[in-house]
């Protein structure tokens, strides 16, 4: 079947040739007929080629831009997020940091009414980079002349240290007075310093007194390690504090100490420092652990002034870890 239908296509193609022939060689050809005799062709070496039967061709396809698939789970929107989901999620990535240094030891005492500037140095320890959106928030105690809060001055990145400082203003009535403030993450979530995020705090002593008052402005401490390396049965740490007045001042000092728990103890006996002028004056003390001793049970010490004024110092950390402090 297939041979005769080719059969008679040849033949009605040699009978056109023949009669347009006829016509005479210069004779112009018709382009229909020509068209007519290219399509025959075409449409027979399809059929030859594919032995099929032909199919109307498919609606055209344009390129156009690349779209993302949505996933079959929704997300989960941010109004159906609990506070506390929130704010887990916030501590956990963005809201850690540590406190490098401050100004305005605890117990500075001032006029009433003075205008004072206080300044943390916070290093950045989390692996968000910190814009101006975060802020440093009123959290509790005396607000001392301040704002509820201010948004960062400064893009700080990971890793990265910034001085954050507050104008504040002492209260009139005479006494000791702390204010305390947090870090907050944009979507709100509060955190403050160290190990356990506490808050950020200023407290100073407000004397109406006539009389000149002087007292320690800094409290600056080294810990020696001995042996310095290496896993021994006992291991003595010797912590020094050098302690600054900014003029003539007797005070009665204490040890205080910790071991990564809510409680601390105050050590014995109370120490008498007398200072004549404005000068430095280091004194030290010893702590011996045992290789028994918990690897992650982080200790510290710090200096507590109880006369003539109340003053807490930032406080040092040691701990037996088997290698260099």
């Amino acid at each position: 079947m297939f041979n005769l239908v080719k059969s008679k296509t040849i033949i009605a193609i040699l009978i056109l040739t023949i009669l347009l022939s006829a016509c005479g060689g210069n004779a112009t050809q018709d382009p229909s007929i020509s068209t007519a005799v290219a399509q025959t062709v075409a449409a027979q070496n399809v059929s030859v080629a594919t032995e099929t039967p032909l199919t109307a061709p498919s609606a055209e396809v344009t390129q156009g831009p690349l779209q993302f698939i949505p996933t079959l789970t929704p997300l989960v929107p941010m109004a159906s997020v609990t506070p506390a989901q929130a704010t887990a999620s916030a501590k956990t990535e963005c809201g850690q940091a540590s406190m490098i240094s401050e100004t305005v030891p605890d117990g500075a005492i001032y006029a009433p009414k003075t205008p004072f500037t206080k300044t943390w140095e916070i290093k950045n320890t989390s692996n968000c980079t910190w814009d101006t959106n975060y802020k440093i928030i009123f959290f509790d105690g005396e607000i001392m002349g301040g704002g509820y809060y201010y948004n960062l001055p400064q893009v700080v990145p990971p890793g990265a240290t910034f001085p954050l400082s507050l104008v504040l203003k002492a209260p009139e009535t005479d006494g000791t007075y702390t204010s305390k403030w947090m870090l907050q993450t944009p979507d709100g979530a509060n955190f403050g310093v160290g190990q356990y995020s506490v808050a950020l705090s200023a407290q100073i002593v407000v004397d109406s007194s006539t009389k000149p008052k002087y007292s320690i402005i800094s409290v600056d401490y080294k810990v020696v390690r001995d042996p310095p390396t290496g896993c021994p049965a006992n291991t003595r740490y010797t912590i020094y504090a050098t302690l600054t007045s900014d003029g003539p001042l007797k005070v009665t000092l204490q040890w205080l100490q910790g071991s990564g728990t809510p409680e601390t103890e105050l050590l014995r006996p109370p120490v008498v420092l007398t200072f004549t002028k404005a000068e430095s004056q280091t004194i030290s003390h010893d702590a011996l652990l045992h290789l028994g001793a918990t690897p992650g049970n982080q200790r510290w010490k710090a200096i507590v002034i109880t006369d003539p004024y109340y003053q807490e110092f930032y406080h040092v950390n040691y701990n037996y870890d088997c290698g260099d402090y």
